[in-house]
């Protein structure tokens, strides 16, 4: 079994087709990196979406509380992370207080 490759210049992805929407992994995001966007195609009328990839800080807690192993994170020899800053906090505060969608949805 080979190990999974990143995508080039992606450091967080999702497998949708595995994704049930729960939002875990949005909840346990420090830096505002992920949210869940309507879908109407979808059971519960959601789905992740990776709102900001370049404010990934690789800290894997996505994948790591995905209980359908659904989203990866970049190994850190192949992706250059971000640091988590202020303004990733605060989108992150305000993802959570907005239900885990999409700011402006």
């Amino acid at each position: 079994m080979s190990l999974m490759k990143a995508p080039e210049n992606t450091p967080v992805w999702t497998d949708e087709s595995r994704c049930k929407a729960c939002d875990i992994c949005v909840a346990v995001c420090p830096a505002g990196v992920l949210a869940m966007r309507y879908d109407p195609h979808t059971i519960l009328g959601q789905m992740i979406t990776v709102v900001e990839p370049d404010a990934c800080i690789g800290c894997n807690e996505c994948e790591l509380s995905c209980p359908d192993f659904a989203i990866f994170v970049a190994d850190k020899k192949e992706y250059k992370f971000a640091k988590l800053t202020e303004q990733a906090k605060e989108r992150a505060k305000k993802i959570a207080e907005n239900n885990y969608m999409v700011l402006g949805a």
